[in-house]
């Protein structure tokens, strides 16, 4: 179980709030002893100032020390002492309209609080939230003026000691209960868990890789296990620090938030499905095709194409033939694929994509009535399903149905001890090239030979899909590697 430590120079500054047992003073943290170093420590320092060697540098200086996860850190403290930092483009302050807020009086400045990325005043929500991403800090009070743009003028570190009114106190409660919630738990609540991990969601998003009946299971699942479960999403991210574990269920992508997720989650030394390198390696089919190419792992042929090289497309029209299939490096869910019948159609296809991509590949058409997705996690299999084409399509996801956004067709899931061994085989031989996390192999089989397609990271885990043969197994046993992986690293911390 990790544990939430609230350090303030004096007791009577958590006067006005709840009284809870993780509040303590400065004294009482530099005296403390560790008593148990496998458990992971959040240390939120509320001290009265972080001036150099003041209680509150200290307090974020010796947490550092002792390997706790300290708000704000000492490379914030140093930050915020340095104006010329202000000075770096943010985006939100183009956003703020100067005659809303000043009524139109420039050479004006503007004081507001913020209280964990959040402030009453709406015409700065955007602008709180990205000052705490970038100096993640308590309370920071933030000095603004007009003149023809918007400048940060100042920013400062509060403590709750220097919060004025009731209404300022109330709102750092109210935002503290929100960014830290488990310090309002009974003791008794909190002890029925050992470990506690974050799924990372996007409510809105057309396609998830899993859908909510499954993150409950995920949930119900780490339950069980001692794991305290919670959804966040993409605005929790400076909040990482309070899991032992990442579990990321939305479509990966490296110019994306999905990996900024990862790789922070990482830097805290907290385990995380799917890790930076699995996203790298799986997120682009030119690496997959090349690292498969190298090792020699069975797959349909397969030409990189350049975008200036007019001699790989001949030659790919030569080798492969029609039809063939074309795929950008970084498509999902089918997206970014595309059969294409002819020269003509090919040269048409190649030109629109190479204004995406520099780099496409082209790869021989293989028919068959459905695709192998072999589910392997820590290079063992776990699920098998056998998902058939699209009605009248040639692929699982017709994205450009006219019934609807888009159509799937139908599928089989087996235990995998009846998957054919060369699909066993070909998907394990591809997983073992990329790492030790969650991934779903795509193949197709042609008699007794199996053709690996792409190894997918985020695969999907849908209800009455992949869970159907093993049902709450499946999800009980990916929850159980992610206790034995935050067992093995507290291990290490001993």
């Amino acid at each position: 179980m990790s544990e939430l430590l609230i350090v303030v120079d004096s007791l009577k500054d958590w006067g006005p709030y709840y009284p809870t047992e993780n509040v303590i003073t400065f004294e009482d943290y530099l005296a403390r002893q560790e008593e148990n170093k496998k458990a992971r420590t959040r240390v939120i320092n509320l001290c009265r100032n972080y001036r150099y060697l003041s209680k509150g540098y200290y307090c974020s200086l010796l947490a550092e020390a002792r390997d706790h996860h300290v708000l704000p850190s000492v490379r914030v403290i140093n930050d915020l002492n340095q104006r010329q930092l202000y000075t770096l483009h943010l985006d939100d302050l183009d956003e703020i309209d100067a005659k809303e807020v000043m009524g139109g009086n420039e050479n004006d400045t503007i004081t507001f609080l913020s209280y964990f990325g959040h402030t009453s005043n709406p015409a700065f929500k955007n602008l709180a939230k990205e000052l705490f991403e970038k100096f993640p800090c308590p309370i920071l009070e933030v000095e603004l003026a007009y003149h023809r743009r918007w400048e940060i003028e100042s920013l400062h570190a509060l403590s709750p000691h220097g919060l004025e009114t009731d209404d300022q106190e109330t709102e750092f409660a109210e935002a503290l209960d929100q960014f830290s919630r488990k310090i309002w738990r009974s003791p008794k609540s909190r002890k029925q868990y050992a470990y506690d991990l974050a799924i990372l969601c996007n409510k809105d998003e057309r396609l998830p890789p899993s859908d909510k009946t499954a993150i409950k299971h995920f949930i119900k699942a780490g339950n069980k296990l001692g794991i305290d479960v919670e959804v966040i999403d993409r605005k929790d991210y400076v909040r990482l620090a309070e899991y032992d574990a990442l579990f990321i269920r939305e479509t990966t992508a490296i110019d994306h938030h999905t990996f900024r997720f990862a790789k922070k989650a990482e830097t805290e030394g907290m385990v995380v499905i799917d890790d930076p390198t699995s996203i790298l390696r799986c997120c682009n089919k030119i690496y997959l095709t090349d690292l498969f190419n190298v090792n020699k792992v069975p797959t349909p042929k397969t030409m990189i194409l350049a975008k200036n090289s007019k001699k790989a497309l001949e030659q790919a029209v030569t080798d492969l033939g029609f039809p063939m299939v074309l795929k950008i490096p970084d498509g999902s869910f089918s997206q970014g694929v595309f059969k294409v019948k002819d020269v003509a159609e090919f040269e048409q296809r190649t030109t629109e994509l190479f204004k995406k991509s520099s780099l496409l590949l082209a790869q021989e058409y293989m028919y068959t009535e459905f695709d192998w997705r072999i589910g392997v996690i820590n290079n063992r299999p776990l699920y098998a399903c056998r998902y058939y084409m699209a009605k009248n399509h040639w692929q699982i996801y017709n994205h450009g149905s006219p019934a609807s956004r888009f159509t799937t067709g139908g599928y089989d899931t087996m235990p995998t001890y009846e998957v054919p061994k060369p699909v066993l085989d070909a998907a394990l031989k591809a997983t073992k090239l990329i790492g030790t996390s969650l991934y779903g192999v795509d193949l197709k089989q042609v008699g007794d030979k199996a053709m690996v397609i792409e190894v997918n990271d985020n695969p999907s885990i849908e209800s009455d899909v992949e869970d159907k043969y093993l049902g709450m197994q499946l999800y009980e046993q990916i929850m159980q590697e992610f206790v034995n992986r935050i067992e093995a690293k507290r291990g290490n911390r001993a």
